[in-house]
């Protein structure tokens, strides 16, 4: 487990109205709860965390958040964006305490399809079914992405979530059986259209048009 480092200030004006203001200078409104401590309003550069937004991190590991000058361990909880701009409208942060476990949604990802039997068949589509799945452990044992290894993946064949090997001390949330067993990768020829026929639209093309009416009138 990595943790990132982000920058936040404090504030005391809370509301609508302050959360605009905030946004037209630039700056995002969040807010940072849990553990033994209040909850915290704060506010953080948007320019900076729109970049960070951008990583995969951001969303799946333990942020260390520095709040004039004082950092906290938090994860990201929520985050609300504008529906057409780019831009955050609020961030939800979670403050986590090193001896307990918490719950949280890991990103699966896919390596060494490219190198399996089935991603060196022609024709052959590899799809991942299964984004991301719910985990419990200690702070420190999060990891901000499980891998799920392919690399001998065959033609028709399709990858359980049982069959996923999980980082040592982290556990899966839910309990797998015959019935809930949810498939992670699935390789599978594509599928060809066949073209339309040409034959139907084209009937009639080299009869004369009188004939045409003729047969019409028939």
């Amino acid at each position: 487990m990595t943790s990132n480092k982000i920058t936040a200030t404090s504030r005391k004006d809370e509301g609508k109205g302050a959360s605009r203001r905030l946004r037209r200078a630039g700056q995002v409104p969040a807010i940072v709860y849990g553990g033994d401590a209040a909850p915290r309003s704060l506010q953080l550069d948007h320019e900076k965390t729109w970049v960070a937004s951008q990583h995969e991190w951001f969303y799946s590991s333990i942020l260390d958040l520095e709040v004039d000058g004082k950092v906290e361990r938090v994860l990201l909880r929520d985050m609300q964006r504008h529906p057409y701009k780019q831009l955050i409208m609020h961030l939800d942060f979670q403050r986590v305490s090193a001896n307990e476990a918490i719950r949280f949604s890991v990103p699966l990802r896919l390596v060494n399809a490219e190198s399996s039997p089935a991603g060196k068949t022609a024709g052959v589509v590899l799809t991942q079914e299964l984004n991301e799945v719910e985990v419990v452990c200690l702070p420190d044992k999060l990891p901000e992405a499980i891998e799920v290894d392919l690399g001998n993946m065959e033609v028709g064949d399709t990858v359980h979530l049982s069959e996923v090997v999980l980082p040592e001390g982290v556990e899966l949330v839910a309990r797998l059986d015959d019935e809930h067993n949810p498939a992670v990768a699935v390789a599978r020829h594509a599928r060809v259209e066949a073209e339309p026929e040409a034959a139907e639209d084209e009937a009639g093309a080299d009869v004369p048009a009188a004939k045409q009416d003729a047969d019409e009138e028939k």
